[in-house]
């Protein structure tokens, strides 16, 4: 009997771990078919983060570079630019401005190649504490990176907690809905967000 009950309990962990890896590859490879656009167009760049620039009519002010703590890169011909805050698009913007009168073609491309910054995951997970991602990071990714039950975490109701300056805000998720196939658009954390995973309510009918 006692065999037979442990064998069942390692089941149902074989069960759990299963499903929380098939989901974590799903959205996976969810975000990383979008992730050219999102981390492009839609992010903001960091300190620390790497840059190619793409000058098609002018390919001698091409060129990778990573971006300094005082969040500046230094540009050929137009010196040192502070560039963290600027999402993608908006620096390419930036990058015509301060080259108009050096180049003819008026084009340029911003590629984010990586991104390096720390995450928290708090509250019901399997391993709270600290992530490290060396790419911008969806909120549900870090749930699945920390491990969760799902008998005892609350995907519906998950909180991130962000720092600006001297404000702190708040923001308020579903991630069940993305588990369940909604076109949900993801929520792409900043670094140190923490992420806030609360224990579901289970009503036992007692007093």
């Amino acid at each position: 009997m006692k065999m037979e009950s442990h064998f069942r309990i390692h089941l149902v962990i074989l069960t759990l771990v299963l499903a929380l890896a098939a989901a974590f590859r799903s959205y996976a490879a969810e975000t990383d078919s979008r992730s050219d656009t999102e981390s492009s167009d839609s992010l903001e760049l960091l300190v620390g983060d790497e840059i190619r620039l793409s000058f098609p009519g002018a390919p001698e002010l091409s060129g990778e570079q990573r971006i300094r703590r005082d969040g500046r890169i230094t540009l050929a011909f137009v010196g040192e630019k502070e560039v963290i805050g600027y999402t993608s698009s908006q620096l390419e913007d930036k990058l015509l401005e301060w080259y108009d009168d050096q180049i003819v073609t008026k084009e340029v491309t911003v590629t984010l190649l990586s991104s390096t910054f720390p995450i928290y995951v708090q509250g019901t997970v399997l391993q709270p504490g600290e992530i490290m991602s060396d790419r911008h990071l969806t909120a549900l990714e870090a749930v699945l990176k920390a491990g969760y039950d799902p008998k005892q975490a609350n995907l519906k109701k998950v909180r991130v907690i962000r720092t600006e300056g001297d404000r702190r805000k708040n923001f308020n998720l579903d991630l069940q809905a993305v588990l369940e196939g909604e076109d949900v658009e993801p929520f792409f954390l900043k670094p140190s967000d923490i992420v806030m995973v609360p224990e579901k309510f289970i009503w036992t009918g007692r007093r």
